[in-house]
């Protein structure tokens, strides 16, 4: 099974969180999973907060992100578009009014779904909004 993998799960893979030994099972054990250039920006702000947090130091969330692209830059992971297809299908979702479902989120639930992919996440309103829509997803939790 191919998967998106969502950011809540990908900070999981990289950082130390209750989620992290079940993320990195699935995800680093897989021979297919997917992300979207979205999942870089998010990283990088899941990173950001870290820091300003207190939760991770910035030469951390550095190796973390350097980490991240050289498995990006080395094929690990495919890459899926986010282009007028998904902004399409995201707005159309969310002008539906049925789930709280935010933007960022949106364009994951709609890569994956344009794509053929089985969502990955750890995010139980994503899980909701993909099982509303009747996009394939598994839940981490």
């Amino acid at each position: 099974m191919t998967m998106y993998v969502d950011t809540s799960v990908l900070v999981a893979c990289y950082c130390p969180e209750r989620l992290s030994q079940a993320a990195e099972r699935l995800v680093w054990r897989s021979d297919a999973a997917a992300v979207s250039p979205l999942t870089e920006v998010e990283l990088c702000s899941a990173l950001s907060l870290k820091v300003r947090t207190g939760e991770l130091d910035r030469d951390s969330a550095g190796r973390i992100l350097a980490l991240f692209r050289t498995h990006l830059r080395d094929s690990y992971y495919r890459i899926v578009p986010v282009g007028a297809r998904e902004y399409s299908l995201a707005c159309e979702w969310i002008g539906r009014f049925a789930v709280p479902l935010r933007t960022a989120d949106a364009l994951h639930l709609a890569a994956a779904f344009a794509n053929g992919l089985t969502l990955l996440t750890a995010d139980h309103d994503l899980a909701r909004s993909a099982r509303h829509f009747g996009v394939k997803y598994r839940l981490l939790s």
